[in-house]
């Protein structure tokens, strides 16, 4: 048992009940500078971090009726068979050692897109409203399609890097959802979409030798009882300040990630 990780699985298992984001967003960047874990057996762990510790807040929001399963159908459409292709290609094209450094680099700009993306999130709910309110036939007919491309961006991306199913995905739902999920309901949403996709990608990376079976057990040993808090508490905190916070730590995180790499 190594308290630092369990503490760090805490801390990541609180912020992921509150707002279904830090799963692979705060996780990865933390084991790659904090505790100087290898890149691929650091996103190959942190996806089955993500998807256990995301399967133990499900029940909570499921029972106050808060996941929106059609737009979950849809996003998994696109994502879980972006991963399957991805996990191919990775298969037939393995990161070797002297191309690390791109894969780190790929999560620190990653991370920071998710951070920039956060911060404009309100602009982009705002604009997603007036398109639904005053284009409504229009906007309906291209809502499914659109959220069947941004599951499959999102399953290359996660898959990857472990990074953007919580965060992207919650900013790519705020806009082509503006009226239909409240924050509420959009993180349980986004919580339940990520967690077969981070399976799909993780049993790719298991697969490969990515995954660090010790460093897992400590880190669920802190996330599980937090982010079932986490979500009990998801309802009744503002979102809003959750929210500056989380893009001020992405920010930081990315950038000493980006740094690292000079």
């Amino acid at each position: 048992m190594d308290w630092k990780l369990i503490l760090a699985g805490a801390l990541i298992g609180v912020m992921v009940g509150l707002t279904g984001v830090g799963g692979g967003a705060l996780m990865t960047p933390i084991l790659l500078l904090v505790f100087g874990i290898a890149p691929m057996a650091a996103v190959g762990t942190d996806l089955w971090f993500a998807a256990i510790t995301k399967l133990f807040a499900t029940p909570v929001h499921q029972r106050h009726g808060l996941i929106d399963w059609q737009v979950v159908k849809r996003l998994w459409t696109g994502s879980l068979t972006a991963s399957v292709g991805t996990l191919t290609w990775l298969h037939f094209n393995p990161i070797a050692d002297d191309s690390v450094h791109l894969l780190k680099g790929a999560v620190a700009i990653t991370v920071m897109l998710t951070a920039i993306a956060m911060l404009f999130q309100k602009q982009l709910h705002a604009l997603g409203r007036t398109y639904r309110t005053t284009e409504g036939v229009k906007f309906k007919n291209v809502q499914g399609p659109l959220t069947v491309a941004a599951g499959a961006f999102l399953g290359i991306l996660v898959t990857f890097t472990s990074v953007g199913a919580g965060a992207l995905g919650a900013v790519f739902l705020v806009y082509l959802y503006p009226l239909r999920l409240t924050p509420p309901r959009l993180i349980a949403t986004d919580i339940v979409h990520a967690i077969p996709l981070a399976i799909f990608a993780g049993t790719g990376h298991l697969l490969l030798g990515n995954v660090d079976y010790s460093l897992l057990g400590n880190l669920l040993l802190g996330s599980v009882p937090a982010v079932i808090v986490g979500a009990l508490l998801s309802a009744r905190l503002p979102h809003t300040y959750l929210r500056v916070v989380l893009v001020l730590v992405l920010l930081a995180a990315g950038g000493k990630l980006m740094l690292s790499l000079l």
